[in-house]
């Protein structure tokens, strides 16, 4: 089993500490999302979980407690992108994020943590020359700490519309898309141990020599595990998307980092607050606790680890 920690909300920057006892106690219940009084219980026990895929904007808090995962594998989907304050309203400052990110290659290696460059829209302050130059001196500050960039490109999700007519954001144009493509491209060319490649197929780029990737990536979790496995391709994520299959166990409406253009919050962001309000580090949910009425079902979890070889 794959576990996602998380697609719906930054764990690792607002709720390691939980993370971390729920690793202690060996499981966690995860509400439906279109059903909340229906939970399932998932096993943490490193014997089924092949490994945690960590989603955030800021891991700083998880870096001193690290060691606690001495028994999992891992690795980080790390989002890096030079917008300031203005779009992503609650996140350090990109130098402190950057320092972060050096921190948590030289802890746990270079391949386990992939830079998502993502998502990518623009505007008159952030235009194409905009992305062209400051992903270069992402680029070049990253260039020993990662092995992989992911691009992507923003999705206008209705309950973002507001914020983006106020930001002035329209959807992207392909000659734009292309002509960031092709710098982007050129500068990674710089830096031969960086690989790029888009998430999802939405934005076909392979024209250009930019593959289509995978977050949750069945290659590289072979690579870390150091064993093969079976897994197809995730049925709950869109068509676009190429990830093999994972358990998300985070819970949307959660996340602090305030992005404007963000999927897992809908634009309400005192449902945050409210939400936050119901957090303990010590329950099995991420948000308050099982209820009476909640009906909580043990979701049957086995280890992707395939070691039937072929003779031929």
């Amino acid at each position: 089993m794959i576990i996602s920690a998380s697609r719906r909300t930054d764990i690792p920057a607002f709720f390691s500490e939980w993370f971390f006892n729920r690793i202690k106690e060996g499981y966690v219940l995860v509400p439906n999302p279109f059903n909340p009084k229906m939970l399932s219980k998932i096993s943490l026990s490193p014997i089924v979980i092949d490994c945690i895929v960590f989603w955030t904007k800021n891991p700083e808090p998880m870096l001193n407690n690290l060691n606690q995962l001495q028994d999992y594998k891992y690795y980080f989907q790390f989002t890096l992108n030079p917008y300031g304050n203005k779009l992503e309203i609650n996140l350090p400052s990109i130098e402190k994020r950057l320092d972060t990110f050096k921190r948590l290659s030289d802890k746990v290696g270079r391949e386990k943590v992939i830079w998502r460059y993502d998502p990518i829209l623009t505007n008159g302050e952030f235009n194409v020359t905009f992305h062209q130059e400051r992903f270069a001196m992402i680029a070049d500050e990253l260039k020993d700490h990662t092995e992989k960039c992911m691009l992507g490109f923003i999705d206008h999700y209705p309950h973002i519309l507001n914020a983006t007519r106020q930001f002035n954001i329209q959807p992207l144009r392909k000659d734009k898309i292309e002509n960031m493509a092709i710098s982007f491209k050129n500068t990674i060319n710089n830096y031969p141990s960086i690989q790029l490649e888009t998430c999802t197929t939405k934005v076909d780029l392979r024209h250009l020599g930019i593959t289509s990737g995978l977050c949750i990536d069945k290659i590289l979790i072979e690579r870390i595990t150091g064993y093969p496995i079976f897994a197809q391709k995730d049925k709950n994520q869109r068509s676009v998307c190429n990830c093999i299959e994972s358990i998300d166990i985070g819970t949307y409406e959660s996340c602090q980092n305030g992005c404007i253009y963000c999927y897992a919050i809908k634009g309400k962001y005192n449902h945050i607050e409210y939400n936050m309000q119901k957090h303990d580090k010590n329950s099995p949910l991420l948000i308050g606790h099982p209820s009476e009425n909640d009906i909580i079902k043990e979701r049957k979890i086995l280890s992707l680890r395939n070691d039937q070889f072929s003779l031929f």
